[in-house]
């Protein structure tokens, strides 16, 4: 009776079809993940695994270079294999909570934080054929308490074996459009990381949706420079063949300047044919390098800047 009317005095249960949508990350280039209910991911059977990680972040009032505001140090860790990811990883459901687990996992690789369940922020279903639900936490820190956990992470069990170290996220991007957060989000990452990163981004409001999708949209876009470049190095390679051609010729002549008479005419007309090729080798090495001249013009033009976006 008591918890009726707990629930009576708590008002009517909101109808399924009133409750409001899940969000979504919503950019373009990244692939979306079907969002859950932390109720619906403990309803799920046993084939199911669970993964959890944590992203702790702070407010940095700092300034990169006097001019370039950094908002938020945000951290990640670069993995055994050479991918980056959060803190975390899979929980054995029989034998822990999801919280109890991740935190079992934090104290190996960073030793002094302990989530709970109001920093729980999301869960996924990820793709593949493994049947993975990834749950997400998220823990607002001071400056101070995350320059702890970093040096604490230093001493931990897990650094220099599992884990290669921490690295903070750039949030900034600069005038070049490819400098700090877009360049970081152009590495690789393990599972779902990558996704992970750019919704608590969007969801905690710590980078306006427009910037997040201004900086995946960069990643994909073709680097002119080192078509540049591969353009360039087959003018050389063009150029260097035409020289290798012109030095047989004279060392085939020098040969048969020795031994005159019944092979000269047969010298003669070899040269012919010889110079004819390494002619033709000579403009064809001329119009490969008269392109990358014209794209490198472009690519000076489009030389990175070190200024911040206003």
């Amino acid at each position: 009776m008591a918890a009726v009317g707990t629930m009576a005095a708590m008002g009517p249960l909101p109808a399924m079809g009133a409750l409001p949508p899940l969000p979504t990350l919503g950019v373009p280039g990244v692939p979306e993940l079907k969002p859950l209910t932390r109720y619906e991911a403990m309803r799920l059977g046993p084939g199911w695994s669970h993964s959890c990680h944590a992203m702790l972040y702070a407010p940095n009032p700092g300034m990169l270079f006097g001019r370039i505001p950094l908002r938020y140090a945000v951290l990640m860790q670069m993995r055994f294999d050479g991918l980056l990811g959060f803190p975390g990883g899979f929980v054995d459901r029989r034998y822990w909570s999801l919280e109890d687990g991740l935190n079992r996992v934090l104290g190996l690789g960073l030793g002094c934080v302990r989530l709970t369940e109001a920093d729980y922020l999301c869960s996924h279903l990820t793709e593949g054929p493994h049947r993975v639900v990834a749950h997400f936490y998220a823990r607002q820190l001071t400056l101070e308490e995350l320059h702890t956990i970093e040096i604490s992470a230093v001493h931990s069990r897990d650094h220099g074996m599992e884990v290669m170290g921490m690295v903070r996220v750039p949030l900034y991007t600069q005038k070049d459009r490819m400098g700090g957060l877009p360049n970081f989000l152009a590495n690789s990452f393990v599972g779902t990381a990558k996704f992970q990163l750019l919704f608590a981004l969007k969801i905690l409001n710590m980078v306006p949706e427009e910037k997040l999708a201004e900086a995946v949209a960069a990643t994909q876009r073709p680097k002119k420079v080192a078509i540049d470049q591969a353009g360039g190095a087959a003018g050389h390679l063009h150029v260097h063949k035409a020289g290798n051609e012109l030095a047989k010729a004279g060392n085939e002549l020098a040969e048969r300047a020795e031994h005159p008479g019944a092979a000269q005419a047969g010298a003669e007309q070899q040269l012919v044919g010889l110079e004819g090729q390494a002619l033709a080798e000579q403009l064809a090495g001329a119009e490969a390098l008269e392109q990358p001249a014209g794209l490198g013009a472009d690519a000076v033009a489009e030389q990175p800047l070190t200024e911040a976006m206003e």
